[in-house]
C-alpha cells in the first residue's frame, strides 16, 4: 500500500497554516478504495487533543488517531436516512411523488400540503435550512409538532434550500410507516447487511476511547462532547435523528461506498432505486440526487462529474464516490475539536479527492 502524496498534503492541515491561528483539525483518517480493493488507509494526529474549555492536553493525556477511530459523521448521516426511505418505497410503504401529508396530516400546515417525499430528499421542499429544537421544547412529541407546523420559506419544488428539517421529517416518516425506530431501520436495513460493525447511533461509554472528540459546548452545559452526538438538535432528540447522529469508521464507510458501485450487486437496494438516488433531480440552483450531492468541485475536487456523488458533515467528515471509476475516498476529521471556529476544511477535502483522481490517471 503506497502512501499517496495527497495524504502528506492533508496532514499539513493538522498544523497551523500561514495566516491561520489554529489547525484546521487535530487529526484525520483517509481511505482510498476502488472496487473491493483498499488502495490506501492512513491515520494521523489526535482523536482527543483538547479538554474542557479548549485547554490543550498534555501529550500523555491525549488519544492518538487510529485507522479504526470512530467519528461523528454529522450530515453524512443523511445518506443512511435516504437509503432507509428508498427501502420503504421498495416495500410499498412510501411513494416518492406523493405528499408527505398523506401519511402525516399535520405536515400540511404552513404551505406544505404539496411537499412530496422526493422534495424532502432533494432539498426542494421550501423549508428553512434549520430551526433550534433544543432548549425551546421538552419532548419529542413537541419537537415533531414544531417541525410539522414550520412554514415553508419558498414555494415547494421551486428552489434549492439545504435543510436539516427535510431529513428530520423523513426519519420520523419512516418510523411512522414502518412501525420501527430509525435506529432499528438503519441497523437491520444497512449496517447489518453490510457488516458495518462500528456504525450506529449513540456509541456510548463502551467504545468512547475509540471515538474522536468534537466540540466543547459549555453554553449547552455539555462540556467536551465526546462519545455522543455533536449536533444540538440531534442531541435533544436523544441522539437518533434523520439528519445527524450516525457514528462510523473509514472502513465501515468503505463498505457503504462499495454498495453503490457497479461491479457488484447492492445488498441494500434495487438497481432502479440506486439509479434514482444518483440521478440529478433538476432542482434549480444545485445538482442533487436523492440524499446525495452531485458534481460538487468544492469538496470533490478533480473527481467532480455528473457521475460523482457524495456528502459532507459539519464535524469535518466526507464521502465521495466516483461511479464511473468504481472508486471512492473517505476523509474523516475532527474539525470542530475543540471549537467550530477553525479554518474551512474543504481545501483538505479537495486535496484528498485530487489525490485519488491522480491515482486513477485523471490529473
Amino acid at each position: 500500500m503506497v502512501e499517496p502524496q495527497a495524504w502528506q498534503e492533508v496532514l499539513t492541515f493538522t498544523q497551523s497554516r500561514p495566516g491561520e491561528v489554529r489547525e484546521a483539525f487535530p487529526g484525520a483518517v483517509m481511505l482510498y478504495g476502488q472496487g473491493d480493493q483498499v488502495l490506501f488507509h492512513g491515520a494521523h494526529g489526535w482523536a482527543v487533543r483538547y479538554g474542557a474549555e479548549g485547554v490543550s492536553l498534555a501529550e500523555p493525556d491525549r488519544i492518538a488517531m487510529a485507522p479504526d477511530t470512530i467519528f461523528d459523521l454529522a450530515s453524512v448521516s443523511k445518506l443512511f436516512t435516504a437509503i432507509v426511505v428508498m427501502q420503504q418505497i421498495e416495500a410499498g410503504r412510501l411513494e416518492l411523488d406523493r405528499p408527505v401529508a398523506d401519511w402525516i396530516g399535520d405536515f400540511a400546515a404552513g404551505g406544505k400540503a404539496e411537499v412530496t417525499v422526493r422534495m424532502l430528499l432533494a432539498h426542494s421542499s421550501g423549508l428553512p435550512s434549520w430551526i433550534p429544537l433544543y432548549g425551546s421544547v421538552s419532548s419529542v412529541d413537541e419537537q415533531q409538532e414544531r417541525v410539522f407546523a414550520e412554514p415553508v420559506v419558498h414555494d415547494p419544488g421551486t428552489t434549492y434550500e439545504y435543510s436539516d428539517l427535510n431529513l428530520i421529517t423523513l426519519g420520523w416518516l419512516c418510523e411512522i410507516v414502518s412501525g420501527r425506530s430509525l435506529e432499528r431501520l438503519v441497523s437491520e436495513g444497512i449496517t447489518a447487511p453490510l457488516g458495518m460493525v462500528d456504525t450506529g447511533y449513540n456509541p456510548g461509554l463502551p467504545v468512547r476511547q475509540r471515538v474522536a472528540a468534537t466540540e466543547d459546548q459549555p453554553e449547552m452545559a455539555r462540556g467536551l462532547v465526546w462519545g455522543e452526538v455533536h449536533d444540538e438538535n440531534a442531541w435533544s432528540l436523544g441522539g437518533t435523528a434523520g439528519h445527524a447522529g450516525i457514528f462510523s469508521t473509514a472502513a465501515d464507510l468503505s463498505r457503504l461506498a462499495r454498495s453503490f458501485l457497479d461491479d457488484a450487486p447492492c445488498p441494500l437496494l434495487e438497481p432502479s432505486s440506486i439509479a434514482e438516488m444518483v440521478r440529478n433531480q433538476g432542482v434549480p440552483g444545485h445538482e442533487r440526487g436523492l440524499g446525495f450531492e452531485l458534481n460538487q468541485p468544492s469538496f470533490m475536487g478533480k473527481l467532480a462529474s455528473d457521475r460523482t456523488v457524495g456528502h459532507t458533515g459539519f464535524t469535518g467528515t466526507s464521502l465521495v464516490i466516483d461511479l464511473n471509476a468504481n472508486a471512492y475516498v473517505v476523509l474523516l476529521t475532527n474539525r470542530v475539536h475543540p471549537t467550530r471556529t477553525g479554518p474551512n476544511v474543504n481545501p483538505a477535502r479537495r486535496i484528498a479527492a485530487d489525490g485519488l483522481a491522480a491515482l486513477l490517471g485523471r490529473g
